[in-house]
């Protein structure tokens, strides 16, 4: 799986569209996939997208992504984000470059969304941008991996 990036998403990102739309927008998580796989088409990559509400699913696909050698991956960890030691050294485990990314703006809500578990192993991070943030996770994966060819 040398071309293939995986997008993990955590908790409640399969309510995207009904929770929160002044916060969220009203882009549903189908929305975000077919982004995904736009956006990595252009770049000649293969997407393997998963959304779960489980914290020991997302560390399982995290090591599914380093045993299958996936050429980087995309994380919207949630609520992961500020809660998950275990998320982030799953993600420490990976040789592929990983980009964090969240809809909203982290920085600009309440202090306890501020501190990132996952910042500190993540090559990148893409905030406040919509899901949008989501295609500029990909591209930019793209190119660190044409430059390491």
């Amino acid at each position: 799986m040398p071309n293939t990036v995986y997008v993990l998403n955590g908790p409640n990102l399969n309510l995207l569209g009904t929770r929160e739309p002044e916060i969220y927008g009203r882009a549903t998580l189908a929305d975000v996939e077919k982004l995904c796989r736009a956006s990595a088409k252009r770049h000649r990559l293969a997407i393997a997208f998963h959304q779960s509400n489980h914290e020991g699913e997302v560390i399982d696909l995290i090591q599914k992504a380093r045993k299958e050698k996936a050429a980087g991956l995309v994380i919207n960890p949630a609520g992961y984000t500020h809660t998950s030691v275990a998320i982030r050294d799953a993600l420490a485990t990976l040789e592929a470059p990983v980009i964090e990314v969240h809809i909203s703006n982290i920085h600009a809500r309440e202090p306890f969304r501020r501190h990132s578990y996952v910042s500190p192993v993540a090559r990148g991070v893409i905030c406040g941008l919509g899901i949008e943030g989501y295609a500029l996770a990909i591209a930019g994966l793209a190119s660190m991996i044409d430059s390491k060819d």
